[in-house]
């Protein structure tokens, strides 16, 4: 008699799953990130051409970028696009476009003399770029499922900040798109940090899609 086994296949679901504290402290980070430059943005429009007002935006937006590198691993770490090759590719796409966005921020925030130089603005298309990958990613996750509850519709919310206040800034003026732009923040990704950080089990699958 020939004896076969088949291994068991690895459970996505239990794979991708990590520590809720985990999430919870991501959740914090993405919040208070947003909140700084919130902060910072009540201070000065974005549109205010000072050298004063430019270093606050650009320093101040440094918080929340970073925290956008730990919400992005989240969501990595619990496929909360995916588990195809895809879904998961374009998290490590917006890790790219966020990595050349943060590095406009530094130096433009931190080096006034490059600020009129072509190359630097070659690198700030980065920043629309990259926060345009986050409302794809937005939306991936609302119609792929793994996250569930709040924790599933408001990245869409969240993440649509450029899609937002960049026609509001066109449309109606500095002051209108700055206090769009801290709305927004405040609405969109403080609460989507604090629905992580309260509620981190809404990003555990409960079965596998």
């Amino acid at each position: 008699m020939t004896v076969t086994t088949t291994p068991t296949p690895a459970r996505t679901d239990d794979a991708t799953r990590v520590p809720l504290g985990t999430v919870r402290r991501t959740g914090f980070f993405v919040a208070a990130g947003a909140a700084v430059w919130a902060g910072a943005m009540a201070l000065y429009s974005p549109q205010d051409t000072g050298s004063v007002a430019m270093t606050v935006n650009d320093l101040g937006a440094l918080p929340f970028q970073a925290s956008l590198f730990a919400l992005v691993t989240l969501q990595l770490r619990t496929a909360a696009t995916g588990t195809s090759r895809l879904a998961r590719g374009m998290l490590r796409v917006e890790y790219v476009l966020l990595s050349l966005a943060t590095l406009w921020t530094v130096l433009h925030g931190a080096f006034p003399a490059f600020r009129d130089d072509a190359w630097l603005a070659v690198l700030d298309m980065f920043w629309p770029l990259s926060m345009l990958g986050m409302a794809i990613i937005g939306i991936k996750i609302l119609f792929t499922g793994r996250w569930r509850g709040l924790a599933r519709v408001w990245p869409t919310i969240a993440e649509s900040w450029a899609l937002v206040t960049v026609p509001v800034f066109g449309v109606f003026g500095a002051t209108a798109g700055q206090v769009a732009g801290v709305g927004h923040l405040l609405v969109g990704y403080v609460t989507l940090g604090l629905i992580l950080a309260l509620r981190p089990h809404l990003t555990v699958t409960s079965r596998v899609r």
